[in-house]
């Protein structure tokens, strides 16, 4: 393949990324005035895994991680954004949306760099590694942070309980042990301050 070949493939990749900016996710931004687009969402993690670095677990290749988060959500563009609180049928038909979306837009690459670029992405879904993990939890933890600067945010939507919340706090102290002691001490402020439904049982 000559180099205006791969040139035209990676530009019409990265346009086709652009969509992300359209795509709106549950969580409104951190003054509350909207809801936050995938793309934001996306840098907005990104950032936090420079500023939180410190927080990662020793020999965390925080490039693999910063790549990981500027890529997760791409599919979005196809599948869309779903709450993480949806059931497990909204969630199994996500998965297939999602996977079906990685093939198409990966598959716009050069191959030798969509093969690269599509594996990081399943690394994070599967967070089989140290960076996918710290790498899950800091996409767990940015949502939980917006939600309680506003006062309870999407955790207002009827059903979400504090153990629900609990249970995605447990990813975020999958990895990163200290990040994660920040959430679950988060979750414990909000319903203290009437933010989140203490509830009985984790959903």
């Amino acid at each position: 393949m000559d180099a205006v070949t791969s040139l035209d493939q990676q530009f019409r990749f990265l346009l086709e990324a652009d969509q992300l900016k359209g795509v709106l996710r549950q969580s409104p931004l951190a003054d509350g005035s909207r809801r936050e687009n995938s793309a934001e969402h996306s840098w907005h993690i990104a950032l936090m895994a420079v500023v939180l670095a410190g927080h990662a677990p020793p020999g965390t290749d925080l490039s693999r991680v910063i790549t990981m988060l500027l890529l997760h959500d791409l599919v979005e563009i196809d599948a869309g954004d779903l709450s993480v609180y949806a059931d497990e049928a909204a969630q199994s038909r996500q998965a297939t949306a999602e996977a079906a979306a990685a093939r198409r837009l990966f598959g716009l690459l050069p191959a030798g760099q969509a093969t690269e670029l599509r594996a990081l992405w399943e690394e994070f879904e599967q967070r089989r590694t140290p960076e996918a993990r710290f790498a899950r939890a800091l996409d767990r933890l940015q949502p939980m942070l917006v939600n309680y600067h506003v006062g309870g945010g999407t955790w207002r939507a009827p059903g979400i309980t504090a153990p629900q919340v609990q249970a995605k706090a447990d990813l975020v102290a999958d990895g990163s042990a200290t990040l994660g002691e920040y959430a679950h001490a988060l979750i414990t402020r909000a319903v203290e301050h009437g933010y989140l439904a203490a509830g009985g049982s984790a959903g």
